[in-house]
């Protein structure tokens, strides 16, 4: 699938994508990409912010390719467990990275365990789950026990922490690529 035959839906975590984030950056640079909209990035409501990508999705005019980044992997995740099937069939895949582990009470801010646990249902579209192996939101063997039960090919990121500007992964020119590869493959 071609990047322009798909409405790219953004959705990014808590705090949103800053001007030097990934997401930001591929947004501006995908023609069909848009973010979706949440009313409080500083604190989210499961309810609030799924109800939002779910109103993205119905809205698309093409077939809906997810970009999830952080929080936003459980947002993707929540949402799919409430759409009907003609809500999921508009999902053509959703490429998820560095999702954080919203069942460990240690977690920070507490308010993201609101968003766990986590559906284990397996997603009815193709996903790739990108993970890094020192992210302090998630242990890697947890991102590997969400991409088993969601169905999703694992991408093993190695030691880039949270995969975001803070990290150095800026334009994340590695990320596009497997994006490519994904997109190649849909």
């Amino acid at each position: 699938m071609k990047i322009s035959d798909a409405d790219i839906i953004m959705v990014p975590g808590y705090t949103n994508s800053g001007p030097d984030h990934w997401q930001t950056r591929w947004e501006s640079q995908m023609k069909t990409a848009r973010r979706v909209s949440q009313e409080d990035w500083h604190k989210p409501v499961v309810e609030d912010w799924t109800r939002n990508l779910i109103t993205a999705v119905e809205e698309a005019s093409k077939p809906v390719v997810l970009v999830a980044h952080s929080l936003g992997g459980q947002v993707v995740a929540q949402s799919v467990a409430q759409m009907d099937d003609d809500q999921k069939s508009r999902i053509r895949g959703a490429f998820i990275v560095a999702p954080p582990d919203v069942e460990n009470p240690s977690i920070r801010p507490k308010h993201l365990m609101t968003f766990g646990p986590y559906p284990r249902d397996p997603f009815p579209f193709p996903s790739t789950l990108v993970a890094s192996q020192n992210d302090h939101f998630c242990d890697f063997q947890v991102a590997g026990d969400m991409a088993n039960a969601w169905g999703s090919h694992l991408v093993d990121a190695r030691e880039s922490g949270h995969i975001n500007a803070d990290s150095g992964h800026g334009p994340w020119p590695d990320g596009l690529m497997v994006f490519a590869n994904f997109m190649k493959n849909l």
